[in-house]
């Protein structure tokens, strides 16, 4: 599995972290191990930039994924296929204003706008209720079970 950080944030960051919480998740939705993440941690402009150019939406974000051979979660039986998850853009100076909101670390907030990242790649959304149900639902189990704590609530932007 290759996982992938490039931290241009100027915000030190528990990338070690960050790539557990991603083998994790990779392990727990049966990705297939050769599968490719790239994360990219940012400051405020360049996140800015990015959510205009992805989003065409002004300002700066927390999270934006970018996935690139549209995988979904396999299952025991069939895992996954090799190829390229795709890219993740995080904001750590949102990240940090959001965890003090929400009342939870910034290492915390990192891993939730992670693992939300890494879900938006294999195809979940929120857009709708029910999606946002299933979505949500599962990035606060694999948080919880990741950390072995309840996990923080939503502060998804």
């Amino acid at each position: 599995m290759s996982i992938e950080i490039n931290n241009e944030s100027g915000v030190t960051v528990d990338e070690a972290e960050l790539v557990r919480l991603c083998r994790f998740v990779f392990e727990r939705l049966f990705i297939h191990p050769q599968a490719e993440l790239s994360i990219l941690l940012v400051d405020e402009p360049a996140m800015e930039k990015l959510h205009l150019e992805l989003m065409d939406e002004p300002g700066s974000t927390d999270v934006l994924s970018v996935p690139m051979d549209e995988l979904t979660p396999g299952t025991p039986d069939k895992p996954t296929p090799q190829g390229m998850l795709g890219d993740i853009a995080i904001c750590p100076q949102v990240a940090e204003v959001q965890a003090k909101a929400a009342g939870h670390s910034s290492q915390d907030e990192m891993l939730l706008l992670t693992t939300h990242g890494m879900l938006h790649l294999l195809g979940f959304d929120h857009a709708e209720p029910e999606e946002k149900d299933e979505m949500f639902g599962l990035q606060r189990e694999l948080l919880s079970a990741f950390t072995g704590k309840d996990a923080p609530a939503e502060t998804i932007q």
